[in-house]
């Protein structure tokens, strides 16, 4: 049952079975570019927040799983009050009201991502092998296969020639290799500001249902370099730098020099923006969610700045020169 409306009678029906729930007022907290609808429930003055997943499309245990790992790493991540699996619905507690990029200024941000970095090393220093499933080398591919599948064929209506289609599958491979050569830890995998929320232990840790185990990188990547606000390169240095250097004393696998792990970080930053460029395109033409198209000449800037910094990727510059910035307005 993915109706909406019906969804919401019966979360209504559920959330009456508790007895300090059977009165709550109910609003919308936020959206989420899946299929989940988050809401707040208020009863006097204790604030619940109630997820709603279609199980036909969207699996609860992972969220609960994770949210149990973050916890248990020291994180100020949601405990789960109540649940029914065969509904899809979660009551969580509520982590407030504003997101790190609802206040988050060029005044803000060092004491936000200070404390953010703190969180991230400690959830990376609870890392086990097996417990996450693994970011391995297919799932790689496909996530960069979005890319060119939904952001240059259906978003531009762009068909690779044989020249540009080899350039690509080079640079995919490189992507690749480099990604599975790095350390790996437990990756939230959309550890950015939207996702972060002010409170008290700060911050707090939300949409973490895709975590893996995977590249070293990959958060601080997506904390510093967000879908949704850009920082100057030389912010994004400070910042990966007091990363490293804070991960490499509480005995993090980071790359023994920075500029090895800056160079991963690169790398890893690049695949990240190409894959969201094919997830932006698909929510766009296959969700009906076309509001994230407006960010995505961020990640070709991203993806353009990146590129040039690297002999290797040149045949990426090319096909963004040839192919994508004809295209955009950036």
């Amino acid at each position: 049952m993915t109706d909406p409306d019906e969804r919401l009678r019966c979360l209504r029906a559920w959330l009456r079975t508790p007895d300090e729930l059977g009165t709550c007022e109910l609003t919308a907290a936020s959206g989420d570019a899946s299929f989940r609808r988050y809401f707040r429930a208020r009863v006097d003055d204790k604030s619940f927040i109630v997820m709603d997943a279609p199980p036909d499309k969207e699996d609860c245990r992972p969220f609960i799983k994770v949210a149990a790992l973050l916890r248990d790493a020291g994180l100020h991540a949601p405990r789960i009050l109540a649940q029914d699996l065969e509904q899809g619905f979660l009551l969580l507690t509520d982590l407030g009201m504003q997101t790190y990029l609802d206040v988050l200024t060029p005044e803000t941000a060092d004491a936000l991502f200070t404390d953010a970095i703190a969180a991230l090393i400690r959830w990376q220093l609870a890392s086990q092998i097996g417990v996450l499933p693994t970011y391995d080398e297919r799932l790689l591919a496909r996530e960069l296969n979005l890319f060119t599948q939904w952001y240059l064929s259906k978003h531009l209506g762009v068909v690779l020639d044989a020249e540009s289609q080899a350039r690509w599958e080079a640079v995919r491979a490189l992507l690749i290799e480099s990604a599975l050569a790095q350390p790996c830890v437990y990756v939230h995998r959309d550890y950015m500001p939207r996702n972060l929320m002010v409170s008290d232990p700060n911050p707090g840790v939300l949409d973490f249902q895709d975590a893996v185990f995977g590249p070293v990188t990959y958060d601080a990547v997506c904390l510093f370099k967000d879908a949704f606000i850009s920082w100057p390169e030389e912010r994004v240095d400070q910042w990966s730098r007091q990363y490293w250097e804070r991960g490499r004393a509480a005995g993090l696998p980071v790359h023994a020099s920075f500029a090895d792990f800056r160079r991963a970080f690169d790398w890893m930053g690049l695949q990240r923006h190409l894959k969201v460029l094919g997830i932006f395109a698909r929510l766009t033409h296959r969700d009906s969610k076309p509001g994230y198209t407006r960010d995505t000449p961020r990640f070709v800037h991203y993806v353009m700045t990146i590129a040039a910094r690297y002999g290797e990727l040149a045949p990426l510059t090319h096909l963004f020169e040839q192919h994508v910035v004809p295209r955009v307005s950036l």
